[in-house]
């Protein structure tokens, strides 16, 4: 991790932090995304977010609904839709896991984090989740400002 940090490549452009908080995550996956010109060049710009996002399998292909790219003003011809399907590439193998795991367990494809990596590639990072019910979010966040306030005490009296 230290090493992306220095990386001139490697940007963070959007993170769905409440995911983390709704879902209760049991592993996560990098997928590719299948992005045009001035997508990609809006998300180095910034003004991405995929906090309403999730992802889909339909018909033996994974997607991304509902994620927003705002559009590039440069691209006077060539612009993109701001909330279109876009397609995430994944391996066949992992692709049926992600069907099993929706379809038979039940469980809920989150976007996490879209960044671009140490090439330069956008990606994003899914992740398998399951539904937290309202009393796992109340103990979530009593554990956080536990933690909270455990750090200030010992700030203040270490």
């Amino acid at each position: 991790m230290a090493k992306q940090k220095t990386d001139p490549n490697y940007k963070v452009v959007a993170e769905n932090r409440r995911a983390r908080f709704d879902y209760a995550i049991e592993r996560d996956l990098e997928c590719g995304i299948m992005l045009e010109g001035s997508e990609v060049k809006s998300m180095r710009v910034g003004g991405t977010n995929i906090a309403e996002s999730y992802a889909t399998v339909d018909d033996g292909e994974l997607w991304l609904v509902n994620s927003y790219i705002a559009p590039y003003e440069q691209a006077k011809m060539f612009k993109h839709e701001e909330r279109r399907r876009r397609k995430l590439l994944v391996s066949r193998k992992e692709l049926s896991d992600l069907w099993n795991a929706t379809q038979r367990k039940g469980m809920t494809l989150v976007p996490l984090v879209l960044y671009f990596n140490h090439r330069g590639r956008a990606k994003i990072k899914i992740g398998i989740a399951k539904g937290k019910k309202n009393h796992d979010k109340r103990e979530t966040q009593a554990k956080r400002d536990w933690s909270r306030q455990k750090q200030r005490l010992l700030k203040d009296h270490g």
